[in-house]
């Protein structure tokens, strides 16, 4: 059975899904959002910052998408979530997807709202940074 964490995150993966990432009313109004890797890691802190990073971050892609695999709770706190991005770069044309891109997110919850996002690109550095065995994703 799934947790309230778990809940919220779930429920933010369905909009996500959809293409609509407006919603804020889930994020701490101190979050910390963090992208871990890939093309343009960084941290920043509040809401504003959390909506200008993820802005710059998919502004070059067309049909920018997160599907996910798995959710897992991790502890009282943190739930994890595998998934796979795909989009197409504006410019270049190239389908993110063809190349199956594996991901991960932690996310922190706290009283009901998400007090830090980490978003990784690389899977298995995420399961690495969570101690996380790379094959099952078990301890």
């Amino acid at each position: 059975m799934a947790s309230a964490n778990q809940d919220l995150v779930r429920s933010l993966y369905a909009a996500w899904e959809r293409g609509d990432y407006r919603s804020v009313e889930w994020a701490h109004p101190e979050i910390e959002f963090v992208i871990a890797d890939g093309p343009a890691p960084g941290s920043w802190t509040g809401l504003a910052g959390m909506a200008d990073a993820w802005r710059d971050f998919i502004s070059p892609w067309e049909e920018f998408r997160s599907e996910v695999e798995e959710y897992r709770e991790l502890d009282d706190e943190r739930v994890l979530v595998l998934n796979r991005f795909g989009a197409r770069g504006k410019t270049s044309g190239l389908e993110v997807g063809q190349m199956r891109v594996q991901g991960a997110s932690v996310f922190l919850v706290h009283e009901g709202k998400v007090k830090r996002l980490v978003v990784y690109f690389d899977r298995e550095r995420a399961l690495a940074d969570l101690d996380l065995a790379p094959e099952t994703g078990s301890p």
